[in-house]
């Protein structure tokens, strides 16, 4: 039996002016590539494009399949009236109601409107979106009842989906029922639709956008197992299966994002590994959600910095996932992380027009 392959692309380039034939462009966006890491089993060799095209993907089916996937454009996000292209990258703003967030401490859980006014200044600083969540998902946290977690979002959903894109960040059936009731347009499951044998059927129902993020054994929680001989490859085979499952219960791929999960199951050096490489997810299909704002990692990697004093290494992950071609930037400090990528976008315009 042969071993599966996986295509890896690597070698970017600041622009494909001059070099027809020798790149190619990462999932219809604003990022060249000019050679693939050819992963099958346990060899790896590395491939320039202009080989690819003349050699496996010609002869491989599954390269070619493969290819197609990393190559082609995302469909568009539907938000209610907004639409977003995914063309280049976008900041899914974070909004915690919960009394014991690992970041902001709750400030915002007694009070939907200030709550709402929260998400509404994130939208304002350049958000394309918010992400909603009621119950926390920090390690150690406790299990929320279903009802308790709908009260805390719902008032704060009602609010913003009149005038904001919202996504309710959940991997409970019932309050993704109750937050899409009340206008919200996307769910985000750190379950990736499997703590709740309902989720996928509500969701196809729906017609939503759905994220599906990985965790070494969800139905345990987000932080259960652990141990990976491989964490690059087995996370994306892990997503892999859990979109197809997605697709065959109805849910159409177009509306699905995927997301590696940094810092759920995993140690310092699977996050390193995954965030090396992210441009392996775009083997998918599928739009790549990123959520490393303030992860421990960044503690881990510059002197234990505490929760409040993680912004730089934040926007450093950001513009990690930027260069790796993700489409969404899961982040609490927008402001910040608009401002980086729109600098981002700068160099990447005046490298296209520049030769």
């Amino acid at each position: 039996m042969r071993p599966a392959l996986h295509l890896l692309p690597t070698q970017f380039v600041d622009s494909p002016i001059g070099r027809d034939g020798a790149v190619a462009r990462l999932a219809g966006g604003m990022q060249w590539f000019a050679a693939y890491d050819v992963i099958e089993g346990d060899t790896r060799r590395s491939m320039s494009i202009a080989d690819f095209n003349a050699t496996l993907g010609a002869s491989d089916e599954r390269a070619a399949a493969r290819h197609a996937a990393i190559t082609a454009p995302r469909a568009p996000l539907i938000l209610g009236e907004r639409v977003l292209r995914l063309d280049q990258p976008h900041v899914a703003g974070i909004l915690n109601v919960t009394p014991d967030s690992f970041s902001d401490g709750g400030a915002l859980h007694d009070d939907p409107q200030a709550a709402a006014d929260a998400g509404f200044d994130m939208i304002a600083k350049g958000a394309a979106l918010i992400d909603l969540g009621g119950e926390s998902t920090r390690p150690g946290a406790s299990l929320l009842w279903e009802g308790d977690e709908i009260k805390r979002i719902a008032p704060v959903v009602e609010r913003l989906a009149r005038t904001a894109p919202v996504s309710i960040d959940t991997r409970k059936a019932a309050v993704m029922e109750a937050a899409l009731a009340r206008g919200a347009h996307m769910v985000n499951d750190v379950s990736a639709l499997i703590w709740d044998s309902r989720s996928a059927e509500v969701v196809a129902r729906a017609g939503v956008p759905v994220v599906l993020m990985h965790s070494p054994d969800p139905a345990k929680g987000p932080h259960g197992g652990g141990g990976y001989r491989d964490v690059l490859i087995e996370t994306f085979d892990w997503l892999e299966a859990r979109v197809e499952a997605a697709a065959t219960a109805g849910i159409d791929r177009a509306k699905i994002i995927v997301d590696p999960g940094i810092g759920f199951g995993k140690a310092l050096s699977d996050n390193l590994a995954l965030l090396g490489g992210l441009a392996l997810f775009h083997g998918l299909g599928c739009p790549i959600m990123l959520g490393a704002s303030r992860k421990r990692m960044i503690g881990a990697l510059s002197n234990e910095a505490p929760v409040g004093e993680r912004l730089g290494g934040s926007l450093a992950l950001a513009l990690k996932g930027a260069d790796a071609g993700v489409q969404l930037l899961r982040v609490h400090d927008v402001a910040e992380t608009v401002q980086a990528l729109r600098v981002w976008r700068g160099m990447r315009d005046a490298a296209l027009v520049g030769r």
